[in-house]
Parts: C-alpha cells; sequence; structure tokens
C-alpha cells in the first residue's frame, strides 16, 4: 500500500470470480477494483464511509471514460492506484489505473463524481471536510468526459430485462453501478463478447435505479468505427426512462 500526496496504490491479485470464460478481468470488475483503490485511500485518509455519513452524505458517479490497454488474467498481481485530481463546488474529478507490476498500465479510468445528501437524495455542495484530505486542486471546471452518442429511436435493438435484487443494492442504497456495465454487456450475443475486446467505454449516469425496479437493456448492431474498431450503443431504461446510456469500442480478436 503506498499512500503520497494525492495518489494511492495497492497490491492486488486477479481471482477467478473477477474474471469472465475467458480468464480475464471483467469490466464490471475493474470497477469494482476501481473503487475498492479509492475506498481504502478514503480510509488511510479517515474520510470513509463512516466519517462521510456523519456529514449526511455520499460520493455518487455521474459519468466515467474506461480506457483499456489489455485486461489482466486470473492469478496475475497487479497495482490498483487512483488519484483525487481536482473539484469544484458541486463536482469532483477522479482517476483511476490497474497496472501491472513492472509499472506497465493496463486500463485508466477518468470519473466524475457528486455529492449527494442522503436524506433528499439530491446533489448538494461538496463539504470541505470530506475533500480537503485528498490535496485535491480547486478549479472552476473540472474536465469534461465523452458524452455517449444516444440511440435513436429509429435504429434497431437488442434488448433483455433484469429485475432489480435486494443484493444488487450497495452501501449509498443505490445499485451498485457494476451491476450496469453487466447489464449493458449481457445484452451483446455470446459470439460477440467472446471474438471481440473492449477498447474504450464512455458511460453516463442519468437517474438512479432502485430496489425492485424492471431494467432494460438495450445495444445496438456493431458498426464500423475509427482504427479498423467496431463500436456498439447501450442504454439502461426503467418504465421506458432513460437511466444510463453508454458507448464501446471494441477491436475484433485475433
Amino acid at each position: 500500500m503506498v499512500l503520497k500526496d494525492n495518489e494511492f496504490e495497492m497490491q492486488h491479485q486477479i481471482t477467478y470470480y473477477e474474471c469472465d470464460p475467458k480468464g480475464y478481468l471483467t469490466l464490471g470488475m475493474l470497477i469494482n477494483l476501481a473503487v475498492l483503490a479509492s475506498g481504502s485511500q478514503s480510509e488511510a485518509l479517515k474520510i470513509g464511509e463512516a466519517a462521510v455519513k456523519e456529514v449526511g452524505g455520499g460520493w455518487v458517479i455521474t459519468s466515467y471514460d474506461i480506457f483499456v490497454d489489455h485486461f489482466p488474467k486470473i492469478g496475475e498481481q497487479v497495482l490498483l492506484g487512483t488519484r483525487a485530481t481536482s473539484y469544484n463546488k458541486y463536482f469532483a474529478f477522479r482517476e483511476f489505473w490497474i497496472k501491472d507490476l513492472a509499472g506497465n498500465e493496463l486500463a485508466h479510468i477518468n470519473g466524475v463524481f457528486v455529492f449527494m445528501d442522503m436524506a433528499t437524495r439530491k446533489m448538494v455542495r461538496i463539504p470541505d471536510e470530506v475533500i480537503y484530505p485528498y490535496h485535491s486542486a480547486p478549479v472552476k471546471r473540472i474536465p469534461r468526459l465523452h458524452r455517449p452518442d444516444e440511440i435513436q429511436t429509429e435504429e434497431a435493438v437488442t434488448q433483455k430485462q433484469y429485475q432489480v435484487r435486494y443484493f444488487d443494492i450497495d452501501a449509498n442504497l443505490h445499485v451498485n453501478n457494476a451491476h450496469y456495465f453487466d447489464w449493458m454487456l449481457d445484452a451483446l450475443d455470446a459470439d460477440f463478447l467472446k471474438t471481440h475486446t473492449l477498447t474504450k467505454m464512455s458511460i453516463k449516469y442519468e437517474r438512479e435505479v432502485r430496489y425492485g425496479d424492471l431494467v432494460t437493456s438495450q445495444v445496438t448492431p456493431a458498426i464500423s468505427s475509427d482504427q479498423g474498431q467496431v463500436m456498439t450503443k447501450h442504454q439502461i431504461l426503467v418504465n421506458q426512462e432513460l437511466h444510463a446510456q453508454a458507448n464501446c469500442w471494441w477491436n475484433e480478436n485475433a
């Protein structure tokens, strides 16, 4: 475990239950490991979950940009890292990474967070006491992430439905963000997932999904993109209302 300035790193061994049938870390578990690193940093700085709850709030993600060079495999030792980069009154920008032990970066994630009042379920100004310990840079404007292209009404989609279960809910009393990735990618055909590897994803969360909701995950057919890649567009609906949307870029396996 390393803690210096506003950066934090910890070692982790990839386990079988974090991997897909091909033996590689899943996208949802990549996000879980990123959150594990940020949570460990917060605990080390004594502003962990308990301290944040004392001020009546919690951190909520609004969007991610995810860049993947390659996913680590079962048994691989990696370094999970994070940095609270910048913030303003209402938004915080955080970076995450995963490296091999030689220091080569395998994946990088940029995330934008807000602070939510857990009683009203509304965004509030970030309290000084939960942001200052990170030594994050105060700025007027945080970096903007890519806004995913929307699925148009005339586009063909494949869809699957999922009932939100009790064990899908996390300590912030909303659906764990990693489930969105599972729902989105599971709507793709298994043959596509076997023959393609994700290289980039942009996701934006619009509304909370709650316990008992019936989620509809929709995906468009893959279309050609830059540099020989293909792109898929995804969205999560509840009662026909948009709750999250994403774009994914893929390479075909050699």
